[in-house]
């Protein structure tokens, strides 16, 4: 089955349409920090972060911006054949910091040859008014997606993974860059201690309310050297099994907005890290469960969704 064939609207088919050719993501890590590691909110960071950011393993973090994205376009380019780039300004918060030092390094990102849009990824309370009116002029000349780590909708999941903002702050952000007209990913973790299936069901219905373009779904995976990690030695935390997340984003899914590009169903924090599920790891196989899973219920994004954009 190929990204065309999908129950689901991925965000690859998105991609072909717009680009008519295979685009490929390069991860930057362009050493930024976060509010929630400097002391600014927090010095301890969220309970699932690891040292070098959350879901940023793999980034030759100690080249230039351009370096990491000739390297990637190297990368990209012999293992999937692609010709054009999107960089992917991934870890830590990527809008936290002057916006000259925004402008700076946005703009050495665009030049690179080849490179057709950015990505940046940050938190719902490092987006100030002149950053966002910056991302609406970059949006206006380039491809453009703005991702927001909610994480959850429930404030009292935030509290438990030390996020040091509340659901208001989310949907505050989100309006914000929605009102400029900025396409908004959020990310949502799937499996957080103490939500019930129908909180996190609930979170679908609140992403369709809120009008986001875009949705990183991601299971709660254990990360060395973290706080969530010792919880989970302790007995404190459990993880969904495979089974169980693969029908937990099938629900998920079926009660997504058909509109809202899916980026991601899966993940995990790279194999050198990762303490637990180590059923992550085979991401492939996760998404072939997932593909079976909805073909086996005849169901598909949005049979379940009870309002449209």
């Amino acid at each position: 089955m190929n990204s065309f064939d999908k129950r689901y609207n991925a965000f690859s088919v998105e991609l072909k349409r717009v680009f008519g050719r295979r685009v490929q993501r390069i991860s930057i890590d362009a050493g930024f920090s976060c509010p929630n590691r400097d002391g600014s909110l927090s010095s301890e960071g969220c309970i699932f972060c690891g040292g070098h950011g959350s879901g940023s393993h793999g980034i030759l973090r100690n080249l230039s911006v351009a370096d990491q994205i000739e390297d990637g376009k190297e990368v990209m380019l012999r293992k999937y054949k692609a010709s054009q780039f999107i960089a992917y300004f991934q870890a830590y918060s990527n809008t936290y910091a002057p916006l000259e030092r925004l402008r700076e390094l946005y703009s050495t990102a665009l030049a690179a040859p080849d490179v057709v849009g950015l990505i940046i990824a940050t938190r719902p309370d490092c987006l100030p008014d002149d950053v966002l009116s910056y991302l609406a002029e970059i949006n206006q000349l380039s491809y453009l997606w703005l991702e927001l780590g909610l994480q959850s909708i429930h404030d009292k999941s935030l509290a438990f993974i030390n996020r040091c903002h509340d659901h208001a702050c989310s949907v505050d952000a989100i309006k914000r860059a929605r009102a400029r007209g900025l396409r908004v990913c959020v990310h949502i973790i799937l499996g957080l201690p103490g939500e019930t299936r129908d909180e996190i069901l609930a979170m679908a219905e609140e992403l369709n309310r809120l009008g986001v373009e875009g949705v990183k779904l991601q299971l709660l995976h254990v990360m060395k050297g973290t706080r969530l990690a010792e919880l989970y030695e302790r007995g404190e935390v459990s993880l969904l099994g495979r089974d169980e997340y693969v029908g937990l984003v099938c629900d998920f899914l079926e009660r997504l907005n058909p509109s809202v590009q899916i980026h991601r169903l899966t993940g995990d924090g790279g194999r050198d890290n990762l303490v637990a599920p180590l059923w992550s790891l085979k991401k492939f196989e996760v998404l072939n469960l997932i593909d079976a899973e909805l073909e086996r219920r005849g169901t598909g994004q949005g049979v379940l969704c009870r309002s449209e954009k």
